[in-house]
């Protein structure tokens, strides 16, 4: 599988804070340098944005991919269109990727408006699926669902992406239009995030990739700022296929705005979907029919590789929403689309945190991870390498790790070669034990500030 996260080891200076907010405990701190376990990955993006370093990154395509097509076709998500100010008007972006080299353009958005025309038409005939539905529309929810909960895997619609779908009707429209082979067309999405990159090139729904490669919103927003400007307002390409249903799907609650239904739950941010997940895996969400989980912070417009901050581009596009009709693409029940928009392979369980493929073994290392895990102080302070203590004890148990990476358990180690002479004098000072707690008095407030400069004031006003 190739994946998009990367690290660049010459920036990485091994500072844990990314092994403390990976949401599958897929990294790890060794030898000063983090790495990723490839089992774990889910290129969510969150390690891209905690980085102090900037040391992770979102491998995408180039632009130079684009000379190896004849045709060229642009899908770019409706992000897109939230990162320019004072846009009113879509197709002044469309017009501008055709500037830029594409031959032609087909919004992800309209792709949106044709799957939420699919869900209204499953609801009505279907009555026999898993409650509740699961949105796969986020390729990052999905590998966390395989590899975390896979008890949840049938809950997930069989569907594919906007993008993939817009690839493939894209091309087929592009062979009729030109008579040119598939093989010499070459259609690119625009995204928002480092999960529908790898999601170009490794689909979840699909047995082989139907995009040719990824772009990144950011790259692409830098390059329409020139040609954008040049554009004759008055003589722009009508391009723009879709509506208020579709556009909306770029930021949290558009997906299911878009089905017409009340009893749906939208949630954005990787902890608060895993969460959910949490409760839906428990039974704590049977009311529910619809579950819309982004693993950005306010959906696609959160995505690590846009440009503006999640609420100014959400903001942006409601105003551009105004002027824009309720639909312009719409799903016909028996088309050739309804084969197209079910996805052809169910997404799959992915055991990454098997411990052995025999069950015997699998349960002895289970138990020495639990037994080692007690004599752990809990702190998860991720000094070891490890996000947490249970990680910890899974690596040295998997001989990933020694004990004596634990600073505590070194120490214990140096007590006992020792004597009873102390040894907190080599822990950080954090971890350092103290006889007593500490008081107010340890940290005096500077002279002349607060309480203190009061007391001052006091005591010198009473002298006679």
């Amino acid at each position: 599988m190739r994946h998009s996260v990367v690290l660049d080891f010459k920036k990485c200076r091994g500072c844990t804070t990314c092994i403390k907010n990976c949401p599958t405990e897929a990294i790890r701190v060794r030898s000063g340098k983090a790495t990723i376990l490839p089992n774990r990955r889910i290129d969510c993006g969150t390690c891209i944005r905690v980085c102090p370093h900037k040391a992770v990154k979102s491998v995408c395509d180039d632009f130079s991919a684009l000379k190896n097509y004849r045709y060229t076709i642009a899908i770019p998500d409706p992000a897109l269109y939230g990162q320019f100010q004072n846009l009113d008007d879509v197709d002044i972006v469309l017009n501008g990727l055709l500037e830029l080299g594409f031959d032609h353009v087909y919004e992800a958005s309209a792709a949106c408006e044709m799957l939420s025309g699919f869900a209204r038409e499953r609801i009505l005939k279907e009555s026999d699926r898993p409650m509740p539905e699961i949105s796969p529309a986020c390729p990052a929810v999905v590998r966390l669902i395989s590899i975390r909960f896979p008890k949840l895997i049938n809950h997930i619609a069989p569907v594919i992406t906007p993008s993939e779908f817009a690839a493939i009707t894209a091309r087929q429209q592009a062979v009729k239009d030109t008579g040119l082979s598939p093989d010499e067309i070459g259609v690119f999405s625009i995204v928002p995030c480092s999960s529908l990159v790898t999601a170009a090139h490794s689909p979840v729904g699909l047995a082989h990739p139907v995009l040719d490669g990824a772009f990144a919103i950011r790259d692409v927003y830098l390059a329409l700022l020139g040609p954008m400007k040049k554009l004759d307002k008055d003589n722009l390409k009508p391009l723009s296929a879709s509506g208020i249903l579709g556009v909306g799907w770029a930021y949290v609650g558009g997906e299911s705005a878009g089905r017409l239904r009340e009893r749906y739950v939208a949630v954005d941010g990787i902890d608060n979907v895993i969460r959910m997940l949490e409760d839906i895996e428990d039974g704590r969400l049977p009311e529910a029919d619809f579950v819309e989980l982004r693993a950005c912070t306010q959906g696609c417009v959160g995505g690590c590789l846009n440009v503006e901050n999640p609420f100014g581009a959400r903001m942006r596009l409601k105003k551009l929403m105004r002027d824009l009709p309720v639909s312009r693409t719409r799903f016909v029940p028996g088309g050739p689309e309804q084969d197209i928009l079910q996805y052809t392979q169910k997404p799959e369980y992915l055991p990454s945190l098997q411990l052995d493929p025999d069950r015997g073994r699998a349960m002895e290392k289970m138990f020495r991870i639990q037994e080692l895990e007690k004599q752990l102080p809990g702190l998860r302070c991720g000094s070891c390498g490890a996000p947490s203590c249970h990680a910890f004890a899974e690596d040295v148990v998997m001989g990933r790790a020694s004990v004596d990476d634990c600073i505590f358990k070194m120490r214990e180690r140096m007590q006992h070669m020792a004597g009873n002479t102390a040894a907190d004098e080599y822990l950080p000072a954090p971890f350092r034990r103290r006889k007593e707690p500490l008081q107010d008095e340890d940290f005096p407030a500077p002279e002349g500030s607060g309480a203190f400069a009061a007391k001052e004031t006091n005591e010198t006003e009473a002298d006679p």
